[in-house]
């Protein structure tokens, strides 16, 4: 059973530009992403503490007409925000989609060179590759470039459409709260997304499912997957749940829904789209 489904997509190009280079004749306004730790601190001018001149500075995008940069504020620096830092989820409810986009390619850049500073095949110290977001060794030229993760993540149902059809959501072990959410889980190599939708599917609650329906897509700095979402069907088999993974699974009637992602989630936007279906 088939359905035609709206996209739950941001649509990021409708939001900002990113870029890797300073658009010749930029005179905008300037951003600052200060990423702290895995936090973010935005601010019109870059820090002037003791030996700022030396952090990393990447260029990140336009953010209406604005130029933003990551700073990549070391371990052993102190804090330029003084205390005002935030994480991504907390700044997501004071941010515009297009700025918390921004943050967050602000913050997988910064973890992407902080991780890279040195050759994985020959050890030598890395330096940037012209021309491109890439670090490239001088010794070997090995390039490696910002690392993207692909993760697909999907609702179950079963049933026919309406008040009586049913969702199958499910508590990670690794939830900080009671929240249910979609199914999701890393793309494997040798591996297309519908069939990780089916592998990950039977191996975190045991059932079986068909229809991969395409729904979605969200960048997500957490710290550098790409979420692909799928609507699917619910063929058969009995819920068992993978212990290391999944802490519970049910089937949930939409008028009965425990506790759900909120909107800044791709998960939560897939579950309201089920929500609003008649």
């Amino acid at each position: 059973m088939s359905m035609e489904l709206n996209l739950v997509s941001m649509n990021t190009a409708a939001l900002y530009d990113p870029l890797n280079d300073v658009p010749v004749g930029f005179d905008g306004e300037r951003r600052y992403v200060h990423v702290i730790g895995n936090t973010v601190f935005v601010d019109d001018r870059p820090s002037d503490d003791v030996g700022a001149e030396n952090w990393g500075q990447y260029f990140i995008g336009i953010v209406g007409g604005a130029g933003w940069w990551a700073v990549d504020v070391p371990a052993e620096a102190g804090d330029p925000s003084y205390g005002a830092a935030m994480d991504l989820f907390k700044y997501f409810g004071v941010a515009s989609e297009g700025e918390w986009l921004a943050a967050g390619r602000a913050v997988q850049t910064a973890e992407w060179a902080r991780t890279h500073r040195f050759c994985g095949r020959c050890a030598t110290a890395t330096e940037p590759s012209q021309g491109e977001r890439g670090l490239k060794c001088p010794a070997c030229e090995l390039v490696v470039y910002p690392r993207v993760a692909p993760a697909m993540i999907t609702l179950i149902t079963r049933g026919v459409p309406g008040p009586d059809q049913e969702a199958l959501l499910a508590r990670g072990v690794r939830f900080p709260m009671p929240m249910y959410s979609c199914l999701a889980g890393f793309v494997e190599p040798g591996e297309d997304l519908e069939g990780a939708v089916i592998r990950e599917v039977k191996e975190e609650v045991g059932v079986d499912v068909d229809d991969v329906r395409y729904v979605g897509s969200q960048p997500w700095p957490f710290p550098h997957s790409l979420m692909v979402g799928f609507r699917v069907n619910y063929t058969g088999g009995e819920i068992v749940c993978e212990e290391s993974e999944i802490m519970d699974a049910n089937w949930y009637r939409k008028d009965d829904l425990p506790m759900i992602p909120p909107n800044i989630s791709i998960a939560g936007r897939i579950i309201q789209q089920w929500i609003a279906e008649s």
